[in-house]
């Protein structure tokens, strides 16, 4: 990619499978949350291989069958950990309960996958800490709208490259679509899902670490409501956030549940990159009034140009191969462990100190 021609700003090659058939072994444990599909078939597209499932609801494991039908059934979680074969074990258990799950699987000497947010509490943290310490294995973290969205990955590419100099602030829209009907009752226990800073407001601060290139940060101020549902006065429907990073950086974000029943998709989510000689914006899942226009809209504007690019399978996800290459050599391309913790340590940290735009009795 060249800075010198703004025309010629392209996406990096598509990634491509890192390993062949059996040398990169995976499994998935706990089923709670929808993401383990992306988080298991990004894993696949990078060349990992598949081998057991479990959950204690047999259900979740038929409909996981469905979409993976040569996986096997494990009879227990202990069924899992015991195969020496196993690599990574990839989990999206109810929010709270990931980090004791990560903990059983790095102590059976296996790196460890979970959905964001990893979890709910500092102490959890420490916990998860200890752990990674200890056994030397790895506790991923599944932050997908940018591991997972081809607008964030090509984001960071240009960032690389020098395109809007350097990012002095970075903000972030996390908007989605309830849908209370579906939703497990787990969801709306505030102890069980963490707040929605902690939650869906993870990987918006995430991106605000990694754009602008910080090790640390700190909340200055966080708020959290629930303006729309008092038939779950647990559930924050709402939440921002004003982070200032250690390089002088800064960052807001907002979540929330409001994305309306006519929107064409879950939830617009944008972000904006402000740098000292330009700007990118992403629309990350729709074209607003073009439902038949394919995902991933990015915006560059900079000395030399301004321009629209659609990314949409032209970018690939190349976090994946990383991390399988990172599992087996032992290396941090993917993302740093310390990276992975510090996006959960100020996400919570933005939840305990947020301030209750509407009180709750």
């Amino acid at each position: 990619m060249s800075r010198a021609d703004g025309s010629q700003y392209a996406p990096e090659p598509m990634p491509a499978p890192v390993v062949g058939p059996g040398e990169f072994t995976i499994a998935a444990i706990g089923l709670d949350h929808g993401h383990i599909y992306g988080q298991v078939g990004g894993l696949i597209g990078a060349g990992a291989e598949l081998k057991w499932v479990y959950d204690p609801d047999p259900a979740k494991m038929e409909r996981f069958r469905a979409q993976h039908p040569s996986v096997r059934i494990a009879r227990s979680e202990a069924e899992v950990l015991d195969d020496q074969t196993v690599h990574l074990v990839a989990g999206a258990a109810i929010t709270s309960e990931r980090c004791a799950l990560g903990l059983r699987v790095m102590d059976a000497g296996k790196d460890y996958f979970t959905d964001k947010a990893p979890l709910t509490t500092l102490e959890q943290l420490a916990a998860a800490r200890e752990a990674v310490a200890h056994t030397g294995r790895k506790y991923a973290v599944y932050y997908s709208e940018r591991l997972h969205v081809e607008t964030a990955v090509f984001a960071s590419q240009l960032i690389e490259a020098g395109a809007i100099g350097k990012v002095v602030q970075v903000i972030g829209t996390g908007p989605h679509r309830l849908m209370p009907h579906i939703r497990p009752d787990w969801f709306f226990v505030k102890e069980k899902y963490g707040g929605i800073l902690c939650d869906i407001g993870s990987h918006q601060i995430e991106q605000i670490l990694h754009y602008t290139g910080a090790a640390d940060g700190e909340v200055v101020r966080s708020q959290i409501a629930n303006y729309n549902n008092p038939d779950h006065p647990e559930l924050d429907d709402f939440g921002d956030a004003m982070l200032v990073m250690d390089n002088g950086a800064t960052g807001y974000f907002r979540c929330d549940w409001f994305t309306p029943d006519g929107l064409q998709t879950w939830g617009d989510g944008r972000s904006i990159i402000l740098g000292t000689e330009g700007f990118i914006e992403q629309r990350k899942y729709m074209q607003l009034g073009s439902p038949s226009a394919d995902p991933g809209h990015l915006y560059l504007a900079n000395g030399e140009e301004e321009t629209h690019f659609e990314t949409y399978g032209k970018v690939g996800y190349p976090y994946f191969g990383d991390l399988v290459l990172d599992c087996l050599n032992r290396t941090e391309n993917a993302m740093t462990q310390e990276h992975a913790f510090k996006a959960a340590e100020l996400s919570v940290k933005a939840q305990l100190q947020a301030v209750d735009l509407m009180p709750r009795g």
